[in-house]
């Protein structure tokens, strides 16, 4: 049979995604290597060409499956929409985050099977039994219609991730010198864990993961490694350093085994704060950049999100990392209720750290967490499109149109004039031109975001 795997391209809405960063779609790439073999399997990325109905006419596929996050609900079902038109007789399969938190929300006659969860054992299932004209009703991790009726069968919690074949990554071959995060270009994807054992109110991963924290084994993360040709690796992980033994084991593996990256990945500012000697391990084999959640400037505002760091772990974490020459890839969250004295407070404690990068998100209630539970009933709009951490779900204190104007300021002036010169040295000379262009149109954007309100 012939499988055509999609990846979606956000909604114009939508702000961020591939506007900022593309990562390989690694999900889609294990998905393929669980049901190659006596089948052909395709990848489309539709983030890097937009030809979905050219795919279609060409590969012709038997089974069309779609993974999406909460901002790609209506783009997913607007695709499985235009396959059904093209042949009403493919099998269709929605996959990934949203359908594993709120997988009622793809309960469309376009979409078929639902699967929640880890989707490479529940696809084989259901490419085996679809081929040999079977039912599909009962396997784990899915979600059936038939003849009118949903039937649910609940996913294993019980996951071995070793036991997951290596991502197939031969299919997105000709995406691959596209995939980037900022200057990391070409930049591969790799998975070395699953979950996380801490318990913020905004995170869903801990949730999806059933409160577990699921890690691969060194030796095969070393061993997918040397099959990785691009220069940069992300970890692509939920929490990368939490385990801070298995974490060291890996980097003297990976020295050990000759394997020369450079590396990007996920770290809390406790971790890092209270375990440096780690840090200096992963300097030494190549470890550039870290993504590090500093998330508030106060403490009282890391309690209100179950962040279980402080104020004072956030400072000293950057501090062993500036020592190390690791950059920093700075992750802070806006909360709704900020007057024009808290971004005031927020900028100048930003510029005490001598960041030369950072990101600011709107506390966002995703689907799924506890977060959203809690202020569901308050959300200013239910447009998924909408749920881009920019655009606010919550009612401000400010204006609208101030508190998107603090905002671009906050954007603007965080950073001194020193580490924005530092940080554009990482680039090519090629590259500035369009990456200030970029700047300057984010900016607009935000300074026109209180429109979108408008009824």
């Amino acid at each position: 049979m012939k499988i055509l795997l999609v990846q979606p391209a956000k909604s114009p809405k939508t702000i961020g995604g591939e506007d900022v960063f593309i990562y390989e779609p690694l999900a889609l790439e294990y998905l393929a290597s669980a049901i190659e073999g006596d089948h052909e399997v395709k990848i489309l990325d539709l983030r890097l060409e937009n030809n979905f109905h050219a795919a279609l006419d060409a590969f012709n596929p038997d089974i069309v499956g779609i993974t999406a996050y909460t901002v790609h609900v209506n783009v997913v079902k607007a695709l499985f929409d235009k396959v059904k038109r093209w042949n009403s007789k493919i099998l269709t399969i929605v996959g990934g985050h949203h359908a594993t938190v709120i997988p009622e929300d793809f309960c469309t006659p376009s979409i078929d099977v639902i699967v929640m969860g880890e989707g490479v054992f529940a696809l084989r299932e259901i490419v085996r039994r679809h081929e040999k004209r079977e039912s599909l009703i009962g396997i784990a991790g899915t979600i059936v219609a038939e003849k009118g009726v949903l039937h649910k069968t609940d996913a294993s919690l019980d996951i071995d991730l070793d036991t997951i074949p290596f991502p197939n990554r031969n299919l997105t071959e000709k995406y691959r010198a596209h995939y980037y995060s900022e200057w990391m270009k070409p930049l591969a994807s790799i998975r070395t864990s699953k979950g996380c054992p801490f318990r913020c109110n905004f995170c869903a991963e801990w949730k999806v993961a059933g409160g577990r924290y699921y890690k691969r084994a060194p030796q095969q993360i070393v061993d997918e490694l040397a099959t990785i040709a691009e220069p940069y690796v992300f970890f692509a992980d939920d929490e990368s350093l939490v385990d801070v033994a298995r974490m060291t084991l890996l980097a003297q593996m990976i020295k050990a085994a000759g394997i020369q990256k450079r590396y990007f990945l996920y770290g809390r500012a406790d971790t890092i704060a209270r375990n440096r000697h780690l840090l200096e391990v992963w300097r030494e084999i190549g470890l550039e950049r870290i993504f590090i959640g500093l998330e508030f400037f106060r403490d009282e505002d890391l309690k209100y999100i179950r962040k279980s760091s402080t104020v004072d772990d956030s400072i000293k974490a950057i501090q062993i990392l500036r020592d190390l020459d690791i950059q920093v890839y700075a992750s802070f969250i806006v909360r709704p209720e900020f007057s024009r004295s808290d971004f005031t407070a927020y900028q100048e404690y930003c510029r005490s750290l001598k960041l030369n990068y950072a990101t600011f998100t709107l506390l966002t209630p995703l689907p799924g967490t506890d977060l959203f539970e809690e202020t569901k009933d308050r959300l200013l709009t239910h447009e998924y499109e909408y749920f881009d951490f920019i655009h606010t779900l919550l009612p401000t204190t400010l204006p609208l149109k101030e508190f998107y104007s603090e905002l671009s300021r906050l954007y603007q002036r965080s950073i001194p004039v020193s580490g924005q010169l530092s940080l554009l040295k990482k680039y090519r000379m090629k590259e500035i031109p369009k990456l200030l262009k970029s700047g300057r149109m984010f900016y607009k954007r935000l300074s026109t975001l209180h429109l979108d309100y408008v009824p």
